[in-house]
């Protein structure tokens, strides 16, 4: 029996290092931009659903609250979005996408496009299928409880 741990066949490595895999091809397909995944998602969401809360495109994005002011930060000095107070809650930051970042947003969506066909590509069409449905069913499942 051996003593270490299997973890190259443990889930969580393996879905660790697809992680890393993704990043780190969306990172170079996406380079021009200087922009990160989850400054991407935000970007979207803020097309989506102008004007929103930041705890809440936090929670949408699936990204730490805490952790997300410096990221909204980073896409407000880049000129890409804007952060005002709640004139009902002084506390509570609203967000829109400005123009600017609409537009690079909108110029980023061919990159990410290939971004993930690269990260798919070594399945054939149903292992793809397969693995997205089993991803968002195992997210969900958690989500879930």
């Amino acid at each position: 029996m051996a003593r270490s741990f299997d973890f190259e066949h443990a889930p969580g490595h393996l879905v660790r290092r697809a992680h890393q895999t993704a990043v780190a091809i969306f990172m170079e397909e996406t380079s021009e931009f200087e922009v990160t995944p989850v400054q991407f998602a935000i970007l979207n969401a803020l097309i989506d659903d102008p004007g929103e809360d930041q705890v809440t495109l936090a929670g949408r994005v699936a990204f730490d609250a805490a952790t997300s002011g410096s990221v909204i930060g980073r896409l407000e000095a880049k000129g890409w979005v804007r952060r005002e107070a709640d004139p009902a809650d002084k506390r509570r930051k609203l967000l829109w996408v400005t123009p600017e970042g609409e537009a690079v947003a909108l110029r980023m969506k061919r990159a990410v496009a290939r971004s993930q066909t690269r990260i798919l590509a070594p399945l054939d069409a149903a292992e793809r299928a397969q693995l997205v449905q089993l991803l968002g069913k195992l997210v969900a499942g958690h989500e879930a409880g």
